[in-house]
Formats: C-alpha cells, sequence, structure tokens
C-alpha cells in the first residue's frame, strides 16, 4: 500500500501566449510515430499552472486531505449515482474536424460504461484485481454541441481553445466543458484538475482519439481517452505518480516504476520496491485503449469525494 501523501517538484514556468498574439504558431499535427503511444499532457499542464498561480498547490493539496479523510457514506448520490451534463465545444478547420453527434454520443456512452463497470471488457479485470475494481457511480448526459469553425491547424496545450480564440467554458462550475479539436504534437488530450480556475476549467480531446466511431483512430478508438482526461478532472493522477516509483495518492493501485504503453503481457511486475504486478488495465495508464478496462475503490473514493459538501466539485451536487 502506499502512503497518501501530497508530493509538489519544483516546476519551470514557460510563457503561454496570449489569446492575442499574432505570433502564435500552430503545434505540429501528428505523425505516424505519434500514434504510437499514448500522450497524455495534464501532468505538464498542471506544472504550469502551478508555476503561474502559487496558491494553486495550497488549493489542491486541501483537497487531496479532504479526499484522504472522506468517508464514501458522505457521498451525494442521487438514485445511487453522481450525473453530470457535459458541453462538448468541437473547434474544426477541416470537415472531418467537424465532427458528428454520432461520434460524440458514442463518447458520452463509454464514459457512462466506464465509469459505471459496464463496459464489455470489465470481466477480464484480473483475478488479483478483482477485490479492488469498482463501479464508481457516475453517469454523464451530453447537454449540448457548440460548433465554431476557426483557421488553425492545431491548438497546443496554452488553452488557446477555451478563450475567445476559440470557445469560452459554459457554466463549468454545473457542466463539464470538453473541447474537441486538433491538439498537434502527439498529444491526446489533457485534463484540469479540480481546484484551478473556472475560466479553463474541463477537458480536452483531440478529434482523432473521440469516441469509437467517426474519425476515432486506432489504437485509440475505444473512447479511452475521454475516460482517462475525465478521471484527471475528478482528481485521479497517473498511476505511476509522473514519478519513478512515485505515488498516485491511492491505496489500492500498485506502485508502477513509469508509463506503461500498447498493452503489457499480464502479468507485469513492476521494479519498485516489493516487485508488485502492475496495474497496467487501470484507465490511468497510458495503455492502448484496447487494455484499459478498470477503476479501483480507492479511485472512486477520490473522485465522490469532490461532489460531498466541502468538496471542490460540490456545485454539481446541488
Amino acid at each position: 500500500m502506499k502512503k497518501l501523501i501530497f508530493l509538489l517538484s519544483a516546476v519551470l514556468f514557460f510563457t503561454a501566449c496570449s489569446e492575442d498574439d499574432a505570433s502564435v504558431i500552430d503545434q505540429p499535427t501528428d505523425t505516424v510515430e505519434d500514434l504510437a503511444r499514448r500522450g497524455c499532457a495534464t501532468d505538464e499542464v498542471f506544472k504550469e499552472q502551478l508555476a503561474a498561480d502559487p496558491s494553486l498547490a495550497a488549493r489542491m493539496q486541501q483537497i487531496d486531505e479532504f479526499a484522504n479523510n472522506f468517508d464514501l457514506s458522505e457521498a451525494r448520490l442521487v438514485n445511487g449515482q453522481i450525473v453530470i451534463p457535459v458541453v462538448v465545444n468541437v473547434l474544426y478547420r477541416t470537415t472531418a474536424e467537424n465532427i458528428s453527434v454520432t461520434q460524440i454520443q458514442s463518447q458520452i456512452d463509454v464514459l457512462n460504461k466506464d465509469f459505471n463497470a459496464q463496459n464489455s471488457d470489465f470481466s477480464s479485470v484480473p483475478t488479483i484485481f478483482s477485490g479492488v475494481k469498482a463501479n464508481v457511480g457516475i453517469r454523464f448526459e451530453l447537454d449540448q454541441v457548440r460548433r465554431k469553425y476557426v483557421n488553425r491547424t492545431s491548438w497546443g496545450t496554452t488553452d488557446l481553445m477555451k478563450k475567445s480564440t476559440g470557445l469560452t467554458p459554459l457554466t463549468p462550475t454545473t457542466k463539464l466543458n470538453l473541447w474537441v479539436c486538433t491538439i498537434g504534437n502527439g498529444i491526446l488530450g489533457y485534463a484540469q484538475f479540480p481546484g484551478g480556475s473556472s475560466s479553463t476549467d474541463g477537458v480536452v480531446v483531440d478529434s482523432k482519439y473521440l469516441g469509437t466511431t467517426g474519425t476515432a483512430t486506432y489504437p485509440f478508438n475505444l473512447g479511452r481517452t475521454a475516460t482517462h482526461e475525465v478521471g484527471h478532472w475528478l482528481n485521479l493522477r497517473h498511476i505511476w505518480g509522473d514519478a519513478t516509483c512515485g505515488t498516485d495518492l491511492v491505496a489500492d493501485t500498485p506502485t508502477h516504476n513509469t508509463a506503461n504503453y500498447g498493452v503489457p503481457t499480464y502479468p507485469h511486475y513492476s521494479t519498485c520496491s516489493g516487485s508488485p504486478v502492475e496495474m497496467t488495465m487501470n484507465y490511468m495508464d497510458y495503455t492502448d485503449d484496447r487494455g484499459m478496462n478498470m477503476f479501483t475503490n480507492g479511485q472512486k473514493t477520490r473522485m465522490l469525494s469532490l461532489f460531498a459538501a466541502g468538496g471542490a466539485r460540490y456545485s454539481f451536487a446541488q
């Protein structure tokens, strides 16, 4: 079991261009090589936000302490579930990027299956982890789709898609905003942890990795990029803690030495102390979509703590 501690390492500040800066250069689009490995920029964006806003570290520590002390019986559930409306903001330059409602709905369907243990591969969770695999009990409903044509080949990770250059978030204290656009640089998606500014709150997923139809591209064509990023939005860290043998602040996930890619052969042993079998099938690892199928009870408790009185996303539970 991993000790629940809050670790913040020193970070470097990278100046982000403003939305009106004409010198902003589009990021390179993905190559064939980029598609071979999952890329999530959540931790990098988080570190930049910490550098830009020193008070964020204290807010995050409070959120983590709240989660650590949370009793699952305190969760505000309606008919056993939290219901989250989703606003999908589509930014497109090409017809392909202007993804269909069918593709968007396929992603909502995946989220509902993955967060409610209704995914067909949930039964594939190895026996060693069967005692901790979780039905989180969060339901997602498509609230509306907003679209905007933009003459931009890619957006990078500077949150410009969330400003007037793209589409500003709609009611972010009661709705999950999901931006769909071309990110570039091999990044499939990223999210903002709770505690950050509401003006940038939400999840970003590249249009090539959203849902299960249309432009969804193998090996990330089963909607698990959004599952992974929504996990971050609900305060889950990468399972390896973004450090060698780091902590994800969850007690019932094994210590991973680093990220895993592809679909590792089970059992895959960690090189960390005790050589535990790694939970490579956890949604918060970097494996291919077909290799992911579970959250844990500890992750469930951490996520649902956000919706309790005093939790960082309590406004969603009202």
